[in-house]
């Protein structure tokens, strides 16, 4: 369903979705009851597991920007104008991958804002529930955005439900779009509280605020801020780094800062499905040049993915998600974690050309895996490096990393020898066709296309 659709569809009716089934209130009602206003917030983080750009399926960035890049390989030979065009680089206006990401997402945004509107309007929540409730839908409104942007280029923002101011948005220029962005994801961290509603981490709170924020500050080349975000998540009592890899991706590690829970108890997650195949490989396999970064000695050959012959090929699947059946209990859909953290506050240092400081936080994964701690005497360019290699490594097939780190060190261009189709304009995707034709605002297309 395309934005201008969907908006016309589900704001004249004022109607939210409250759940993970399909019941409906009116807006007026919703927020006016605690309970159902609290539903409706459960209804907004169902979608993020469904289907949004976080999520597990083949329309998150996990796949589909594991694909553009060279996380994994595609192996299919069906289909087109899909997630086999995004794995070739050869994406068209029509593509249904790209056209997915992007109305998943403003369905998400259009929910937030319908959750913001009410609550503002709500006579009886509590102060302290409007706050956390706003600060919560506001975040995944600022998630939503920040992958738009950097899938999309410019792209239109809103924080409105009103179906005629938003059927004729325009691309919103860069500059002004962060600063709004900025400025809302730093409101929703002041509004969340710093504790978890919910032991098992699968709600936002300011720590998960914190992350996002300290990512747009490093894409903003805002590098204390970076810092001292970072810093603060790490000293914040709870977490704690996880130092045995076999436990990384275990629901209840305590270096998880937030994840996705199923929607139905024992299900396996969304990236177990999608990534595991038995002996003939399903759709997508582990990228071979991916593969062969990893030094033999790295002890994440052994845990995060598993050779798997099929006659005389051998293929590669994940297996950071190990449940593939209706009898899971540990794992969820880690969406940040405490490595990221690390890692982030690493390169946030060395910008700074603060290496000694920055190479503890770098020799955290390496040494868990394994490999040798490196010593402070690196220079800037080996220290940045060094943390580009742990990255490649730690966080493959994980919410698009691979795109989302190539972009902010503008070496995208490093994948032609591996993506032979690979072009400069590659950087931003095509803005669906059939969002244009319904609003010529959104004109001109990204150069390219």
């Amino acid at each position: 369903m395309v934005l201008a659709v969907l908006l016309s569809t589900v704001s004249c009716e004022k109607l939210i979705e409250t759940d993970f089934p399909n019941n409906q209130l009116a807006t007026e009602l919703v927020f006016e009851d605690e309970q159902t206003a609290e539903a409706a917030l459960a209804g907004l983080y169902s979608g993020l597991w469904n289907n949004s750009v976080i999520s597990g399926t083949a329309d998150g960035a996990g796949l589909a920007l594991g694909t553009y890049t060279d996380d994994i390989t595609c192996v299919s030979t069906t289909g087109s104008n899909g997630i086999v065009d995004v794995y070739n680089n050869q994406l068209l206006a029509t593509n249904t991958s790209a056209s997915s990401i992007w109305n998943n997402a403003y369905q998400q945004i259009y929910m937030a804002n319908s959750i913001i509107e009410g609550v503002e309007k709500s006579k009886s929540l509590s102060l302290q529930v409007k706050d956390r409730i706003t600060g919560e839908a506001l975040f995944i409104r600022c998630l939503q955005y920040f992958y738009l942007y950097q899938i999309y280029g410019e792209v239109p923002y809103t924080d409105t439900t009103d179906y005629v101011y938003n059927t004729t948005l325009a691309r919103m220029p860069m500059n002004e779009f962060l600063t709004k962005l900025e400025t809302d994801l730093s409101e929703a961290v002041n509004l969340m509280p710093s504790t978890y509603r919910n032991a098992e981490r699968i709600y936002a709170n300011r720590s998960v605020g914190y992350v996002l924020l300290a990512k747009l500050k490093m894409n903003l080349g805002k590098w204390q801020e970076s810092e001292v975000l970072c810093q603060t998540i790490l000293q914040t009592s709870g977490f704690t780094f996880q130092s045995d890899l076999s436990k990384v991706f275990l629901k209840s590690s305590p270096h998880i800062i937030w994840q996705l829970k199923p929607k139905n108890n024992n299900d396996p997650t969304k990236e177990a499905g999608v990534y595991n195949f038995v002996s003939a490989p399903g759709a997508f396999i582990l990228n071979p040049d991916l593969i062969n970064s990893f030094a033999a000695n790295d002890l994440r050959r052994q845990h995060y993915f598993t050779a798997v012959s099929f006659g005389s090929q051998v293929n590669y699947k994940q297996t950071k998600y190990k449940i593939t059946t209706a009898t899971n209990t540990t794992e969820y859909s880690v969406v940040y974690r405490l490595e990221d953290v690390c890692l982030m506050l690493a390169e946030s240092l060395v910008k700074q050309n603060k290496i000694s400081e920055a190479v503890p936080f770098i020799n955290r994964t390496r040494q868990r895996a394994g490999l040798a701690a490196l010593t402070t005497s690196l220079s800037q360019v080996q220290a940045m490096n060094e943390i580009k290699d742990e990255r490649r490594k730690e966080f493959f097939i994980e919410h698009g990393s691979r795109f989302l780190d190539l972009k902010r060190w503008g070496q995208l261009g490093l994948l032609k020898p591996v993506k032979p189709n690979w072009q400069i304009f590659h950087q931003y995707w095509p803005l669906p066709q059939k969002e244009m034709l319904l609003n010529a605002n959104l004109k001109p297309q990204n150069d390219g296309y």
